[in-house]
């Protein structure tokens, strides 16, 4: 008799505020949004992991235990079983695994991530793994993109799949793993439209990014940049370019997280609205991550009436801008700004959030 079919999912997320920080043990806002990554699994009788995604072209295949990297979309299947193992985890056989998502690939929304905590959420329930909580999947997740994929980013979209809701914020220190609910504003609506240019993450520029934030806080002697206050600004002035910017990015948008809370906690959207424009001034010129499609979506997005704020949201090199709309107006809006773009640009733009009404 065969083993029964389980199923798991994990939602998406977008970045409100707070971006590459988390790589760098400080605070980010993250938000899940209604695009979700299911995993349908049933244990096999041997050691064998068959595979198969609705957005690959052929199954994949491997054997537990021999996982090896192969530079493509088995990876992030191989790293998890390969990061559970090292975790002390025997699952003692196999699986058959097929997954579906509506998690665009390439927009900034963590798709890869998605995929990871549905997943480990599967595998989890088939195994019986309740040593494995919330956070240790979310953990789980990143190891495996850290060191098997090799994309060297932070804990944020892992925590995001395992821990956010499309109906509040998440206020997550990424050192402590500590993390709070911040209810959105009930007076505007989240926009989020994909530019068009994909990205991936795994590829050079974002891991020099990463790379470059090390060697700043090794020049400064701290250990991580989150250990910078505002009393430390005048030393980045004493570092190499490009150090010193990408410090002044990563100091500045933890200070933007926390002020983003306060915003959100006193529904004060004007001042929400500026922190965002102010993220994507850091983004694009200290942090040096965007790309001008996006900066077109954002200016799109300020000159607007009905836009609190824009920001590219995600590691950057294309993706996704995150705005807020007013109440009501975010459908409306977000497909104002698209057809305007669409023509500026010649791109093909995808509104996310909200949802097209079928």
């Amino acid at each position: 008799m065969s083993s029964p079919w389980v199923q798991a999912s994990a939602p998406g997320r977008v970045n409100l505020i707070g971006e590459h920080t988390d790589y760098n043990g400080g605070f980010v806002l993250p938000t899940a949004i209604p695009q979700r990554t299911w995993a349908t699994l049933r244990v096999r009788a041997d050691r064998d992991v068959s595979v198969v995604s609705e957005q690959a072209s052929a199954p994949g295949h491997y054997t537990l235990g021999s996982e090896q990297r192969r530079g493509d979309w088995l990876d992030y299947v191989q790293g998890l079983t390969w990061a559970l193992a090292n975790d002390g985890a025997d699952l003692k056989s196999g699986f058959e695994l097929r997954l579906t998502s509506d998690v665009p690939l390439g927009a900034g929304l963590s798709s890869s991530a998605s995929l990871e905590i549905a997943v480990l959420r599967a595998i989890r329930q088939a195994f019986d793994l309740p040593q494995a909580d919330d956070v240790r999947l979310a953990q789980l997740g990143q190891i495996a993109e850290n060191e098997f994929v090799g994309a060297r980013c932070g804990i944020m979209d892992q925590m995001a799949a395992s821990l956010a809701d499309t109906t509040t914020a998440l206020f997550l220190d990424t050192r402590s793993l500590t993390s709070r609910r911040v209810a959105l504003p009930a007076q505007a609506d989240l926009v989020v439209i994909h530019s068009g240019v994909s990205h991936g993450l795994a590829g050079g520029e974002y891991n020099t990014r990463r790379g470059e934030c090390e060697r700043a806080a090794a020049q400064l002697g701290v250990p991580q940049l989150r250990d910078l206050t505002a009393a430390d600004m005048p030393r980045l002035d004493a570092l190499q370019e490009p150090l010193g910017r990408r410090a002044r990015h990563v100091l500045s948008e933890d200070e933007r997280v926390l002020h983003a809370v306060a915003a959100l906690e006193a529904a004060d959207l004007a001042r929400l609205g500026e922190l965002f424009y102010q993220s994507h001034r850091s983004m694009r010129d200290d942090f040096e991550v965007s790309v001008p499609e996006v900066d077109l979506l954002v200016e799109l997005g300020q000159a607007d009436a009905d836009v609190y704020g824009a920001r590219l949201t995600g590691g950057g090199f294309g993706g996704s801008v995150v705005m807020l709309a007013r109440q009501g107006m975010g459908g409306p809006t977000a497909r104002r700004i698209a057809e305007t773009y669409a023509a500026q640009s010649g791109r093909q733009p995808k509104v996310l959030v909200p949802p097209p009404q079928t």
